[in-house]
């Protein structure tokens, strides 16, 4: 490997000792890769990447999602700087991006801009130690197991009484049906909640409610999370495929911004 890296955690998150050429040099693909799905977290510390340097770096390891400007899509609640801020407001709950389609996307990168002297860490889970860590009664169940996945879930979490436009621009995306448990082309299995996950598939609603909030305070608990405190200039990677994330609450005016990248799905739930 052409950089050194420290494990954050025992079975989340590695720091890479990397530079700016390093990573723009393009030969690093693989090991990015393949390190990203072995820790589902990976940080470079007050890298300082510009935009354009930041897409250009994501560009060198997957295909990037034409958003935002030029590739970058603003992370604020300033609504001047993005307009969809009001969809932020529910990343303060666990998730993965795209749960309720088929081809969740493949990984996503930030650079801290800005940060609120209040709130604005991020939390992320790994669910493929969550679901090897299982007992093996709960892993026969999870594997059986169908969920609803939908947006209106979790926007309604955090707008419990929606006006009739917000329902509709919730519902433009239909809910999804996937099994509990991601069986990947790699072999491993990882597990898919979330607040997206509304209810399972065939289950009593309440009955089905409970098992999903089990399953999800066992996935969330601190051995199989990293919580990052940023710092501006900070770069981080992580695998949307087997990681949970959220983002600590933090003040609307607090003028938090982050610059996102993300990657093109490269597989379907299965």
């Amino acid at each position: 490997m052409e950089f050194e890296t420290r494990d954050l955690s025992p079975l989340v998150g590695t720091e890479m000792l990397a530079t700016k050429e390093q990573l723009l040099a393009g030969n690093l693909r693989q090991e990015i890769r393949e390190l990203l799905e072995q820790r589902g977290v990976l940080l470079v510390r007050q890298l300082n990447f510009t935009d354009e340097e930041q897409f250009e770096f994501a560009k060198t390891i997957g295909e990037v999602i034409d958003q935002g400007i030029r590739g970058i899509y603003k992370i604020t609640l300033d609504r001047s700087l993005n307009d969809t801020a009001d969809y932020l407001h529910a990343t303060v709950h666990w998730h993965v991006d795209g749960a309720q389609d088929m081809v969740p996307t493949r990984a996503s990168i930030l650079t801290a801009r800005v940060l609120s002297k209040v709130g604005g860490q991020t939390e992320f889970a790994n669910t493929y130690a969550a679901y090897d860590a299982l007992p093996p009664d709960r892993k026969a169940l999870a594997d059986r197991l169908r969920v609803v996945h939908s947006q209106e879930y979790i926007q309604r979490a955090m707008h419990p009484d929606p006006s009739e436009e917000q329902l509709a621009r919730w519902r433009e995306h239909p809910e999804q049906v996937h099994p509990m448990v991601w069986t990947h082309r790699s072999g491993r299995k990882s597990l898919l909640l979330g607040l997206t996950a509304g209810r399972i598939d065939g289950m009593d609603e309440a009955e089905g409610r409970r098992i999903i909030d089990e399953f999800q305070a066992w996935a969330t608990q601190p051995q199989f999370v990293y919580r990052h405190e940023w710092t501006v200039g900070d770069m981080l990677i992580w695998d949307n495929t087997g990681v949970m994330h959220r983002v600590e609450a933090y003040p609307a005016d607090s003028g938090r911004l982050l610059s996102r990248t993300t990657l093109v799905g490269e597989e379907p739930i299965a």
